[in-house]
């Protein structure tokens, strides 16, 4: 008859730390069994969960960022609006701006715009706040050799989730 003492001392380690685990996972939260409200604890990256995803900013404001430009191999893909990606096209992506968003990204460097239309979503990579099309890219002189350009981002039409749409800056000030 195998007693516990007749494990060894690794194997008893090993079946405690799984009672343990076991135990402690069946715990309720402290603070929720204490009728917390606990939607307000961080995760262990130490962000709200609410803030790893991007909120639609709706406000028609500029904002500026980096611009870099869709890879060559992403055309035909399908992009967030169902739309499949035209390396020729006006297409952009970005995290924030409602899909259908109509706006005129300018190079600060190069001073060149481009009229372009929010149709995916990205670019993940941090301080990037727009990716455009090859063609649109190629516009405002964004090119394979530089990849990237600080750009100004001034919205023209802002879809809302009600069907209407807001004007953008772009709109209301002839120097944006």
């Amino acid at each position: 008859m195998l007693r516990m003492f007749d494990l060894s001392p690794a194997a008893t380690i090993l079946v405690l730390s799984i009672v343990g685990v076991a135990d402690v996972g069946c715990q309720p939260h402290s603070d929720a069994a204490r009728g917390r409200d606990v939607s307000q604890h961080r995760t262990p990256s130490g962000l709200a969960p609410a803030a790893t995803k991007p909120q639609p900013d709706l406000s028609g404001r500029s904002r500026y960022g980096y611009a870099s430009f869709y890879a060559k191999q992403f055309g035909g893909r399908e992009m967030a609006d169902g739309a499949k990606m035209d390396l020729q096209g006006d297409n952009a992506a970005s995290k924030t701006l409602p899909l259908g968003t109509r706006a005129k990204v300018t190079n600060i460097g190069t001073g060149q715009s481009v009229l372009v239309t929010i149709q995916d979503r990205g670019p993940y990579v941090k301080g990037r706040i727009v990716d455009l099309s090859p063609a649109a890219a190629q516009k405002i002189g964004i090119t394979q050799d530089n990849g990237i350009a600080k750009v100004k981002v001034t919205p023209i039409s802002v879809p809302l989730p009600n069907g209407s749409a807001k004007p953008g800056i772009a709109t209301q000030d002839p120097k944006s």
